[in-house]
C-alpha cells in the first residue's frame, strides 16, 4: 500500500474547500444585492422632465382644460395630508385640482379616481360650484372660479350674469364681529354651504384632514370657507382677489398659502383701499422663478427637455404671430393651467437638482 501524507492532503483538500466556500459566498451576496437594487424605491430614479408651458391664446386662455395631464407621476410626489407649513407637493396637487374643477363633473370624476381618490361630491347652486373630493386619509374642498366662456361651448347668459353679479357686488357686508367681506363672495359661498357643510362635517368625523382650495373666484370662495370652518389642515389658493377689510385680516387664523403667478390681474383687486389679502403669498416671478416666503428668488425654471419658459406661458425661443399676441400679460398670467405647470416644475428642478423636495 503506497503511502499517504493525510495531513497534507487534508490541509489541500480544506484549502480547496475554504477557496470555494469564499466564492460563493462573494457570489450570493452579488445576488443578493442585484436583487436589492431591482427591488422599488432602490434602483435610480430617472430624472423627470419638466413641462413646456403652452402659449396662452384665444383658443386656450378659457376653460375646461381636459387637454391637460392631470396628475402626472403622482407616484413620485404623494400628497403630503399632515403638513403644517408650506409643501410644494400640496401647492402643485391643489393646483391641478383647482385646474380640473372647471370640467364637467364626468371628466372630474374620471380623473379624480386615476388620482387615487375613492369618492366625490358636487355641489352647485346658481353660479357657485366646486366637488369634495376624499382620499383615504384627506379631503379636498374645491371651488371654480369664473366663467366668461368655455371654450367650445355656446353662449351661457344666465352663468355669465351669475359670475358677473358675484364679482361686481363689491360691497362690504359683516362677516364676524369686527370683520366685513366683500358681498358677492359672501352671498356666493351662502348659496351652497347647507349643502357643503354637512359633507365636510361627516368627512372630519371619520378622521379624514380637511383641505380647501380654489382659483379666481373660487380662491377667495375658498378662502371664506377655511375661516367659517377653522379646523382645517391648510388653504391654497391661486389667482385670489381681495376678499375683507382690515378686521377680517387681523382675525384671519387659517394656515394659508396665496400663490400669484407673474402680472396675475385679479391678485389685484378690488383696490387695496377697504380691502386686505390674507394668507402667506408665494409668487411665481416673471422670470419663472419660484420666490421663497422670505421674498428671496429661487433658480429660473427651464423645461428640462428643450426650450426655457418664461411666467406668462411664452416660450423664450421662436415667437409667432397669433392671437397670444393681443393678450396682456395680466390676463395671462391668471391661466389656472400654467399655476399647475410651474409648480411642477418646480417640484421637478427640486428632484433633479437636490434629490429631494
Amino acid at each position: 500500500m503506497p503511502y499517504t501524507n493525510f495531513k497534507k492532503s487534508s490541509a489541500a483538500f480544506l484549502n480547496r474547500s475554504y477557496r470555494l466556500t469564499r466564492w460563493w459566498t462573494g457570489l450570493s451576496i452579488a445576488i443578493l444585492f442585484a436583487m436589492m437594487a431591482a427591488l422599488p424605491g432602490r434602483a435610480e430614479t430617472p430624472a423627470l422632465c419638466e413641462k413646456e408651458a403652452p402659449r396662452i391664446t384665444f383658443e386656450n386662455i378659457s376653460p375646461p382644460f381636459d387637454q391637460y395631464d392631470y396628475f402626472q407621476n403622482r407616484l413620485l410626489f404623494p400628497f403630503e395630508y399632515d403638513a403644517s407649513s408650506f409643501s410644494l407637493i400640496n401647492a402643485w396637487w391643489l393646483a391641478e385640482i383647482s385646474t380640473l374643477v372647471y370640467s364637467d363633473t364626468v371628466y372630474i370624476w374620471k380623473r379624480l379616481r386615476q388620482a387615487g381618490f375613492k369618492q366625490v361630491q358636487f355641489i352647485q347652486h346658481s353660479g357657485t360650484y366646486g366637488f369634495v373630493a376624499a382620499h383615504e386619509r384627506f379631503a379636498i374642498v374645491a371651488f371654480r372660479g369664473s366663467e366668461i366662456w368655455r371654450h367650445g361651448e355656446g353662449f351661457d347668459a344666465q352663468r355669465i350674469l351669475a359670475d358677473m353679479k358675484t364679482n361686481i357686488d363689491i360691497r362690504l357686508s359683516d362677516w364676524a364681529d369686527g370683520e366685513r367681506v366683500h358681498s358677492g363672495f359672501k352671498s356666493a359661498l351662502e348659496d351652497v354651504w347647507t349643502a357643503l357643510l354637512p359633507e365636510i362635517e361627516t368627512l372630519q368625523t371619520e378622521g379624514l384632514k380637511i383641505w380647501i382650495t380654489g382659483h379666481s373666484l373660487g380662491a377667495a370662495l375658498a378662502t371664506l370657507a377655511a375661516d367659517r370652518l377653522q379646523d382645517v389642515q391648510g388653504l391654497y389658493t391661486f389667482g385670489s382677489p381681495r376678499i375683507g377689510d382690515k378686521g377680517f385680516q387681523a382675525h384671519f387664523q387659517v394656515q394659508a398659502y396665496r400663490v400669484v403667478n407673474g402680472k396675475d390681474i385679479v391678485a389685484t383687486v378690488p383696490g387695496e383701499g377697504p380691502f386686505r389679502h390674507v394668507g402667506e403669498r408665494v409668487w411665481i416671478a416673471p422670470n419663472g422663478s419660484l420666490q421663497d416666503r422670505n421674498g428671496r428668488d429661487g433658480k429660473m425654471l427651464d423645461t428640462g427637455c428643450g426650450e426655457d419658459i418664461s411666467a406668462s406661458g411664452d416660450t423664450v425661443k421662436g415667437s409667432q404671430i397669433d392671437s397670444g399676441l393681443l393678450i396682456p400679460h395680466a390676463f395671462r398670467d391668471h391661466n389656472p393651467m400654467l399655476y399647475s405647470i410651474f409648480l411642477w416644475n418646480a417640484l421637478v428642478e427640486n428632484r433633479n437638482v437636490n434629490g429631494k423636495i
